[in-house]
């Protein structure tokens, strides 16, 4: 149980006697007040010359330091544990204490709340893979990065279900049109793109009409493939990424790559994480959610000037 103040009179006492020339055994026995009580109250007054309370940074915090450890224990181990579950966690220990207390002892410890990143679903033989990967090209050159043409495709929603936009309104006006993101079912259609771009820009950006099979991949490197890698100015040699989809693995798609001498890097499976190009993705669904498309045909010509206007600098660092 904790001990109450002492008195300002019985503290200036105590000053008031080591000033005296009283040793610290001597005032103790004369005010009958702990040894370490009375060295606190005098290293107090050197320190800050009163014996007064000084104002306190806020209220003292309900944890313990054991408290907080325990906290920071469970989130390092468990970094999916909620509130909830940790405030529970506090009451069993004997800390009772509100989610807010709880939030604000992990983020002392450098540990915030943040949405979850999803990621492939990475077997062993995958792991495995992805290592082997990174460590042939650890030593890679800039310049063998500067001759790849990153390519993939992607799916843009007209309504894109996690575009955000911040708005200034006044209290009471949330619903009002102004202030809204018109939405409607199923994303009110979308469009899907293939694309590519190297560390000089991008390349082409294409539609893909209906659902896309290995003859129309094939369709689609022959109408864009080439000629990317001429106005990005790559030279003959350069080296043509792709992943493991099955289109792109198919045997007309190999054909078409051999028949044209295109250099293919290897990809290991599971790995649209390790493309650049899903950076420069991001950045066109950014860009074009802001201009509000309101069909798909204008959808499409957003993506068009907007990838056409992705700056050459954002390009490289990608690479």
């Amino acid at each position: 149980m904790k001990s109450k103040e002492l008195s300002v009179d019985l503290r200036d006492k105590i000053v008031s006697r080591h000033k005296s020339g009283e040793g610290y055994r001597k005032i103790t026995a004369a005010l009958k007040v702990p040894m370490s009580t009375v060295a606190s109250i005098i290293r107090k007054w050197k320190k800050f010359g009163t014996t007064r309370t000084l104002p306190r940074a806020g209220r003292p915090s309900k944890l313990s330091d054991r408290g907080r450890r325990a906290l920071v224990r469970e989130v390092t181990k468990n970094p999916m544990i909620t509130l909830s579950e940790l405030q529970r966690s506090s009451v069993e220990r004997g800390e009772p204490c509100r989610r807010t207390t709880i939030s604000a002892a992990i983020h002392q410890s450098g540990l915030y709340g943040r949405v979850a990143r999803r990621k492939p679903l990475l077997s062993k033989r995958h792991k495995a893979a992805r290592l082997e990967f990174a460590k042939r090209h650890l030593k890679d050159s800039q310049t063998m990065r500067n001759k790849i043409l990153w390519s993939d495709e992607t799916k843009i929603e007209l309504f894109g279900v996690n575009a955000r936009r911040h708005v200034w309104r006044k209290p009471g006006t949330a619903h009002h049109e102004a202030n809204t993101i018109p939405t409607v079912k199923h994303g009110g259609g979308s469009i899907m793109l293939w694309g590519c771009f190297s560390a000089a820009g991008t390349g082409r950006l294409v539609r893909i009409e209906g659902k896309m099979n290995a003859a129309m991949y094939r369709d689609i490197l022959d109408k864009n493939l080439l000629q990317s890698a001429l106005d990005l100015r790559l030279g003959r040699r350069f080296i043509f990424q792709q992943d493991n989809d099955p289109k792109h693995t198919a045997k007309i798609s190999k054909q078409w790559l051999q028949d044209h001498s295109v250099n293919v890097l290897e990809w290991p499976s599971q790995s649209p994480d390790l493309n650049p190009i899903e950076h420069l993705w991001r950045d066109l669904k950014m860009a074009v959610h802001r201009r509000l498309p309101s069909n798909l045909m204008e959808l499409q010509r957003y993506c068009k000037e907007e990838w056409a206007k992705l700056p050459k600098d954002r390009c490289a660092k990608l690479v």
